[in-house]
């Protein structure tokens, strides 16, 4: 999808300017004058260098800017005034030009969430559909209060856990380049020295030289190689959708990190619902943003199969069950808030106990993975030293 500025004239000849995302030039002007402009033009936005260009909106950076309108909204402020002075207090300057437009679409007489919807790169469906609901309940303030802290627990959940993945993977390109280092300038200079000892060199010695060869001619294949995996999983992974559940799947199942994801989909879940029943959104509706919010497709199947059990008259909690993805303290306590009308608190509290413990299985495999790396570091590394000081070792004796 390509993003279009354009401009026109509205029902009551004002003149109209925005952007707007659409496959192409035709279709974006069809859906400006399904919205009543006339004399429409519309141009390709052009897009501007990652070095140079607009700098990308951090959660942190959303969650400070929605505290900011929660506070002024809740104070009274008009919402042009709102934000104006959102767009002057923001440092990132794609910030600004964001809430600079949704200013000017509100000045031209949109509502928030119209305004919104038309900035899905800050504002997502989730974000928006809260908004609408904070504007229908006038609650607005309070939605946005709520919002902010549901965005701050989500950014530190997803901090945690990608931590947890991110040591291991960098201790292991850690070790693959140090690795490559040794074995394509140390190993061939070693090879270069027991090219003159006349004696046959040991196993492990031979082995390696025979590996550093191989790697000197071969390297970019083995970069080739590398770059072809990863560019077609990543292809695989976004357009096939069969690939992309079983992968999701997959990562449910492993050892440690499986436990870790799976916790922390079910505090996502939690948390995204209880924000939303809190907003006041109906419960199916809130159940297919939580779904399209769960970051694991088999996780999206289980929620959106709980919301066509309610929508044929069913309970939530008996395909949650059924899914094997939520434990029984979380259905039971899911099952107890649907009967006592407490739903919004139960899912509190078991978003709080998942977080907490997300928490403490990330600190524990940190803990468990340290002397398993310096273990791993110490054999790879120490092994080849010791293969290339053998014959050295073996000379010594030798003269001795």
């Amino acid at each position: 999808m390509d993003v279009f500025l354009w401009e026109g004239v509205s029902k009551t000849g004002g003149k109209r300017t925005g952007q707007m995302e659409g496959e192409n030039l035709g279709h974006v002007l069809a859906q400006l004058r399904r919205q009543g402009l006339k004399e429409v033009k519309a141009r390709k936005k052009p897009k501007k260098s990652t070095l140079f260009g607009s700098k990308k909106v951090t959660e942190m950076e959303i969650v400070v800017f929605t505290r900011q309108l929660a506070t002024m909204v809740g104070s009274g402020l008009p919402l042009v005034s709102c934000f104006d002075l959102a767009s002057k207090s923001a440092d990132n300057p794609t910030v600004r030009e964001v809430t600079q437009r949704v200013k000017q679409e509100i000045e031209a007489g949109s509502a928030l969430t119209d305004a919104l919807l038309k900035e899905p790169k800050m504002f997502d469906e989730l974000f928006v559909n809260l908004v609408r609901a904070g504007e229908q309940s006038g609650i607005l303030d309070t939605v946005l209060n709520r919002l902010a802290i549901y965005k701050e627990k989500a950014a530190a959940l997803r901090a945690k856990v990608k931590s947890a993945m991110t040591y291991p993977i960098a201790v292991l390109v850690i070790a693959f380049v140090i690795t490559g280092i040794l074995m394509v300038f140390v190993v061939p200079a070693f090879a270069d020295l027991f090219a003159g000892f006349g004696a046959q060199l040991p196993m492990p010695t031979r082995v390696i030289i025979a590996l550093s060869r191989w790697t000197q001619s071969n390297w970019w294949l083995v970069i080739l190689v590398i770059g072809a995996a990863k560019y077609a999983f990543d292809r695989a992974y976004r357009q096939s959708e069969s690939f992309h559940f079983q992968m999701d799947r997959l990562s449910l199942r492993l050892p440690v990190f499986g436990m870790i994801l799976r916790k922390s989909g079910v505090a996502r879940f939690a948390r995204t619902f209880s924000t939303m029943v809190a907003a006041g959104t109906p419960i199916l509706e809130s159940l297919e943003n939580v779904a399209k919010t769960s970051g694991n497709r088999v996780m999206q199947q289980a929620i959106m199969n709980a919301r066509t059990s309610i929508s044929e008259g069913r309970t939530l909690t008996e395909p949650l069950e059924a899914s094997g993805l939520f434990p029984p303290m979380v259905t039971q306590m899911i099952h107890i808030g649907e009967s006592t009308g407490n739903l919004e608190l139960m899912l509190q509290k078991i978003a709080d106990f998942y977080e907490e413990e997300v928490d403490r299985a990330v600190d524990s495999l940190t803990a468990l993975l340290e002397p398993i790396i310096l273990v791993f570091l110490g054999t790879l590394i120490g092994g080849l030293v010791v293969a290339m000081y053998l014959p050295i070792f073996q000379m010594g004796s030798v003269i001795g």
